[in-house]
């Protein structure tokens, strides 16, 4: 396996850890983990793409060896996006990037490319939602208003007591919850708890729930009508080229979550994987990588 090196970079006034693969002068891939995740999220897919892009592997700020702020408002969406805009300044100041981002990494993949359109060559996401899609779904499916019920339990106070016990079990159950998680092997969970115990790491990774602007009503709210509005389009729009890859058997994002998101963009594919879950990247890499790749080239 190609390796990656361990670097720390200083960027908007935080310490963000990366793990950095390719040449230096090589066109910059950045992937963007979700939660309960680190850098590692990506690792079965970046490492694919050494030889022609340089990868950089970051650990948002709150996760495993990066800053972790105690401010819940330092976990805002604008923080950060400005954190990945100062390390995009460091490795990438005059060209584009490819911008990958999974669940919480593609919120803050989305905002970016809304932010910095013109630093964003193509914009890459593996089960994760544009902002507006997601709220219009809350607000009017019943099913996604359930499956999204977790999001209130890890924002509710004394979550970190809870998901710490019995050696972070309930946070190692968000994997298994979902699918079978064969790739979980013994060094895997290994690395997952060390990152897990980093001092203040599960209130910091927790905070970016606490700290999102999303409404997730409670169960048996009754459905409620969210337009979407010119406005909207056009400040919340996504203009490059755009690769949207989808387990279907994801339980925590419905399909629905997409359902409007072709309108925002102006270059859109969608690729559905079945037999994989909102874990796409580990079960299914490989196809994951080809289709990054046809996209890459196309």
């Amino acid at each position: 396996m190609t390796q990656l090196t361990s670097r720390m970079f200083s960027c908007n006034g935080q310490s963000i850890h990366a793990m950095v693969g390719g040449a230096d002068d090589a066109p910059l891939m950045l992937f963007l983990h979700g939660f309960p995740e680190y850098w590692a999220a990506w690792e079965p897919v970046a490492v694919h793409f050494t030889a022609s892009h340089r990868v950089v592997l970051p650990d948002q700020r709150g996760f495993n060896l990066s800053s972790k702020p105690t401010d819940r408002a330092a976990y805002d969406t604008k923080h950060l996006v400005a954190d990945m805009a100062a390390l995009v300044d460091q490795l990438s100041p005059e060209r584009p990037i490819v911008l990958c981002g999974h669940d919480w990494g593609a919120s803050v993949a989305y905002a970016f490319a809304m932010r910095h359109a013109n630093r964003v060559e193509k914009l890459i996401i593996a089960n994760g939602v544009h902002p507006i899609c997601f709220q219009k779904a809350l607000y009017e499916s019943t099913e996604q208003i359930e499956a999204s019920q977790y999001m209130n339990v890890l924002r509710a106070e004394g979550s970190e007591e809870r998901l710490a016990r019995d050696n972070y079990r309930p946070v190692m159950n968000m994997f298994e919850k979902f699918s079978a998680a064969p790739w979980l092997t013994e060094e895997t969970r290994a690395a997952y708890l060390k990152a897990w115990s980093q001092p203040g790491a599960l209130s910091a990774m927790l905070n970016w729930y606490r700290g999102s602007p999303m409404v997730v009503p409670e169960t048996g709210t009754p459905p409620k009508a969210f337009p979407i509005t010119e406005a909207m389009l056009a400040k919340y729009a996504i203009p490059m080229p755009h690769l949207l890859m989808w387990g279907m058997d994801d339980t925590a994002l419905r399909p629905e979550t997409r359902a409007d998101l072709a309108a925002f963009c102006a270059d859109l594919r969608l690729i559905e994987y079945s037999q994989a879950s909102h874990w796409v990247l580990h079960e299914q890499p490989d196809k994951v990588v080809q289709d990054m790749r046809a996209f890459l080239q196309g």
